[in-house]
């Protein structure tokens, strides 16, 4: 029990090194507030509604059903070390903007994979509950068997599940990252997802480097939104796991997707470029499509009307 001990002591020692060598170098900014917050209670139940809580958190209402993407919620993410009662990893550095209580009624959480700023099991524990259900990528069930959620699936590259009562089909979608959670978790996946309700289609990718595996996306229907991480892109040894603003415009455009919501960007110091700079950067590679980017500012909303559904022409965009 003592050798058990030691090597746990040891390996907590390890992972925070590794934490701080690769955090510490990185500017320390101040909490702040996001300048407006979501109010999903007002979100009507026979529309389509999404909303940037921060980084790859989205809230989603898609007709009845309310999703959440890798939440992350608290102030910090990183370790739990239940003895000290702490997390040891980096700061937020701007606050979630939805309220914990406006999240009591999500019925679906989709995980991307398992890194701790997108698969937070504090926050996880705040959410869980026995009306809702999680797709997960393969093998990473595991990390929150101890939750009472209804039911955890694992989703692998090209299949699809549906879930009946919700009315939601999801495809798992080939992505360019990586799962590990830690050194030797080389068996974890990492997905995106095309969810379908209605005829209503959305892609979520959580992180993903530049690739071309999304052209397949309009194959089998039309996408109506989707979901581009822009940021941690800076030096650029980071690129052969996150995608720049101009690649993440790319892909959007691979996707055959009519409106483009960025993510991944402003919420966590990840990597060295400045903090406004994805989104300016994103601005400029759309050109005089920048009116198909519905997100610019934590806590925004985007409702997918039944005319946004269309193909946005330049009456739409210049609203």
């Amino acid at each position: 029990m003592k050798i058990l001990f030691i090597l746990l002591v040891v390996m907590v020692g390890i992972i925070g090194l590794g934490m701080w060598f690769r955090f510490n170098r990185l500017p320390r900014l101040p909490l702040k507030k996001p300048e407006k917050m979501l109010k999903p209670q007002e979100w009507s139940r026979e529309e389509v509604t999404v909303g940037w809580v921060g980084h790859s958190t989205v809230l989603m209402q898609l007709y009845d059903t309310r999703i959440l993407t890798d939440p992350v919620l608290g102030k910090r993410v990183g370790e739990s070390i239940k003895w000290l009662n702490r997390q040891i990893g980096m700061k937020r550095h701007t606050e979630p903007a939805v309220s914990l209580s406006d999240l009591e009624r999500v019925q679906l959480i989709l995980l991307s994979h398992a890194h701790f700023d997108h698969f937070d099991v504090p926050s996880l524990s705040q959410l869980a509950h026995e009306g809702c259900y999680v797709v997960t990528p393969k093998n990473t069930a595991r990390l929150i068997k101890h939750l009472p959620f209804k039911k955890v699936f694992e989703l692998g590259w090209d299949e699809q599940l549906e879930i009946e009562e919700l009315g939601i089909k999801i495809l798992g979608v080939p992505v360019k990252h990586w799962g590990n959670r830690y050194p030797w978790n080389r068996r974890y996946g990492y997905n995106g997802y095309l969810i379908e309700k209605k005829g209503t289609r959305i892609f979520f990718p959580g992180d993903t480097a530049f690739t071309d595996q999304f052209r397949k996306l309009s194959d089998t229907g039309p996408v109506d939104l989707a979901f581009m991480p822009i940021g941690a892109y800076s030096p650029d040894h980071l690129r052969w796991a996150h995608c720049t603003p101009e690649e993440a415009w790319a892909m959007f455009r691979d996707t055959g997707a009519k409106w483009l919501a960025p993510i991944h960007w402003d919420t966590f110091v990840l990597s060295a470029e400045p903090l406004d700079e994805p989104l300016e950067r994103l601005m400029q590679a759309a050109g005089q499509e920048a009116g198909r980017i519905v997100f610019r500012k934590h806590g925004d909303t985007f409702m997918l009307s039944k005319e946004k559904q269309k193909k946005p022409d330049s009456e739409i965009l210049n609203r």
